[in-house]
């Protein structure tokens, strides 16, 4: 992705399951739910917060793993999200961030509309094949393997 373009991104929306996980659920006998995450995630958020750039999570599901890890982040978390257009445009207005300077990161059809309201459509290499016509660019990093470090990077060092 041109270096130009990335240094105008002021706002990264990333979905939760197959961005920040391997899109796997770990189900114990009790029914609670874990998911494995890369640290490295945090370093990489870390890095592009410094350069002013904010951070958010918006998922369709509503599971208090996503809200643990986006408090350890410390980065806003919207769950529960039916229409992620709508809620990109609500979050774009309420932190006064103009769509084209927006990111979207996701891996599924569910992110499709949040795609073609963003001018930063991004998927991750694992990404489901339907969706990669909505998308400008695909990470090498597969979902919870690195693709949100890979491309907080990206950002950071357009950022100079």
């Amino acid at each position: 992705m041109d270096k130009e373009l990335l240094a105008q991104v002021q706002l990264v929306a990333f979905d939760f399951d197959g961005v920040f996980t391997n899109n796997a659920v770990y189900v114990n006998q009790d029914g609670i739910e874990t998911v494995r995450c890369s640290r490295s995630d945090g370093l990489g958020i870390d890095r592009i917060r410094e350069k002013g750039v904010k951070v958010v999570i918006v998922s369709t599901e509503i599971n208090p793993v996503v809200s643990t890890r986006a408090k350890k982040l410390k980065i806003d978390c919207y769950q529960a999200v039916k229409d992620k257009a709508k809620a990109i445009l609500s979050i774009c207005k309420e932190m006064n961030v103009p769509t084209e300077k927006t990111m979207f990161v996701g891996n599924d059809i569910n992110d499709i509309p949040a795609f073609q309201v963003v001018g930063f459509p991004v998927c991750v290499h694992d990404s489901y094949p339907e969706i990669l016509p909505y998308t400008i660019f695909k990470t090498t990093a597969s979902g919870g393997r690195g693709a949100v470090r890979e491309i907080c990077d990206l950002i950071y060092f357009a950022k100079g």
